[in-house]
């Protein structure tokens, strides 16, 4: 059996296809197959697993690989082979890895991202267990480059990293439960990568590259804290450090109030449908909204119909 993968589709592959003797020979086709020609060897003798979820979103392809530990290669021999040029991002999610390109090691811990080239020889390993998300982009679509001030360098806490890398585990689980839920959000999704990528390599980031940056920190805090009534513009503004006239401009003008609403609004949409026996007053207030009342008219005024209503027509498509 050889691995397969039309890379403008959601493909999903998994060692569990083949016996445990070829298992590892079907994980090397399954990873040329889904990123770029490489060799690879396992760390230890015994049984391997792997599986791969792929997931392109435009001109983003999003996989979620989680596999046993290995050493990867990408040769000069398998460099000349290959006629695409992408830029790889791998994101850690859990256990531990490593990635080597030009000069440089970048130890990932989960949270942690580095970046590398196709063009070049990099190895990646892994001496255990592990889960990782792997962002591919064509380079031509990148603002950046150059790309060999910024490969094998380890971007996590304190840096865009770690905003890039929790839009991009968000965006993956998204698509892979509603394939069109993503496409609006790829030129977003490679101006972030464009700002780590020049962050990595010491640059300063195009306006376009950090404000994309920034307006992603504005939408998490938004995020992990809409179930608080008392959020207001002052207050992201100052969790996210900028000006409120600088929070309106990434917000398009939409507001926070008005973003926060909608944002909002989603969640008990979310919650609603989740879990049909939760109360719709509990619903309301894990949303941020005080009132009951309050919810009520908010969510018809965004939906055309009442929470209940909501509720009842997502149980029956259920059916």
């Amino acid at each position: 059996m050889s691995a397969v993968v039309d890379r403008r589709r959601y493909a999903r592959l998994s060692t569990a296809e083949v016996g445990q003797r070829d298992a590892f020979a079907y994980w090397r086709e399954m990873i040329c197959a889904t990123f770029v020609r490489l060799a690879a060897e396992p760390v230890q003798s015994g049984r391997f697993s792997g599986s791969i979820e792929h997931v392109p979103v435009g001109d983003v392809e999003l996989s979620t690989v989680v596999a046993g530990g290995q050493h990867v290669c990408r040769t000069p021999g398998l460099i000349s082979a290959d006629t695409e040029a992408y830029l790889l991002a791998s994101i850690q999610v859990e256990g531990r890895g490593r990635v080597e390109q030009d000069g440089r090691i970048a130890e990932l811990a989960e949270g942690e991202m580095a970046f590398y080239d196709s063009t070049r020889p990099y190895t990646l390993h892994f001496d255990d267990p592990f889960h990782q998300l792997v962002v591919q982009v064509p380079k031509h679509e990148l603002w950046l480059r150059d790309t060999r001030g910024l490969t094998g360098r380890t971007l996590g806490t304190g840096t865009p990293g770690a905003v890039v890398s929790a839009f991009f585990r968000s965006l993956s689980e998204t698509v892979a439960t509603s394939p069109d839920g993503g496409t609006g959000l790829v030129p977003h999704a490679i101006g972030l990568l464009s700002a780590a990528a020049t962050y990595a390599s010491g640059s300063a980031p195009p306006r376009e590259a950090a404000e994309a940056v920034t307006r992603q920190r504005v939408l998490d805090v938004l995020r992990r804290n809409l179930f608080d009534p008392q959020l207001d513009a002052d207050a992201v503004a100052k969790a996210c450090n900028v000006s409120r006239r600088t929070l309106y401009r990434i917000l398009d003008d939409e507001g926070v109030a008005t973003r926060l609403r909608r944002m909002r609004i989603e969640r008990a949409q979310e919650l609603l449908a989740a879990d049909r026996d939760r109360p719709i007053g509990s619903v309301a207030a894990a949303c941020g909204f005080e009132t009951e009342s309050g919810f009520y008219r908010a969510f018809r005024a965004a939906t055309g119909q009442t929470p209940a209503e909501y509720r009842h027509r997502c149980g029956t498509a259920g059916q």
